[in-house]
């Protein structure tokens, strides 16, 4: 795994180990569970009371749970938690709350409708992650393939369940006034 090409990208540089790229790719997971986990539960406080906050509430305990699960894969795996990826993630999650939605003073529906979206595209990369990890399992004995392949399930669920709500927000950010 760590032999590299003469013409493939970064083969000038000292060849980093296996685990050490592992520990940056997990840490920058970290960083978009963080993010991810932290926009769920705002969207969550947001829409409190409604049907939408009654469907997306069992997939914010589960973003939660997941993003536990990574960081007991990385403490079996050895790998530090680098908290500045952690601090990032929080920090871009914030920022991200400064999109423009079209009303200054409150919220309007193109909010929702753009942290669904985002939460769509976090679930997506966190599926990757846990395939990714999956197909390392057999070289990796620390890797829990029965419970990669669950995490793996259980985000393609909860990204079919927000893909229909963000499809229901679009409907409801986007109707004729």
């Amino acid at each position: 795994m760590t032999e590299r090409r003469a013409d493939a990208p970064g083969a000038g540089r000292a060849p980093a180990t296996d685990l050490a790229l592992l520990g940056i790719y997990l840490n920058d997971h970290l960083a978009g569970a963080t993010a991810g986990t932290a926009r769920v539960r705002y969207l969550l406080r947001s829409c409190r009371g409604t049907a939408l906050g009654d469907a997306l509430a069992p997939v914010a305990a589960e973003i939660a749970e997941d993003r536990s699960s990574l960081l007991h894969i990385m403490r079996r795996l050895d790998v530090p938690v680098r908290r500045y990826k952690v601090y990032a993630g929080r920090a871009a999650e914030q920022v991200g709350r400064l999109k423009s939605n079209g009303s200054l003073v409150r919220r309007s529906p193109l909010s929702t409708l753009w942290e669904l979206e985002a939460l769509v595209l976090g679930v997506t990369g966190k599926s990757a992650g846990w395939d990714t990890l999956r197909e390392l399992a057999p070289m990796l004995e620390r890797l829990d393939a029965r419970q990669l392949d669950d995490l793996a399930e259980r985000a393609r669920r909860q990204r079919a369940t927000l893909e229909e709500l963000r499809r229901g927000q679009a409907v409801v950010a986007f109707r004729e006034t």
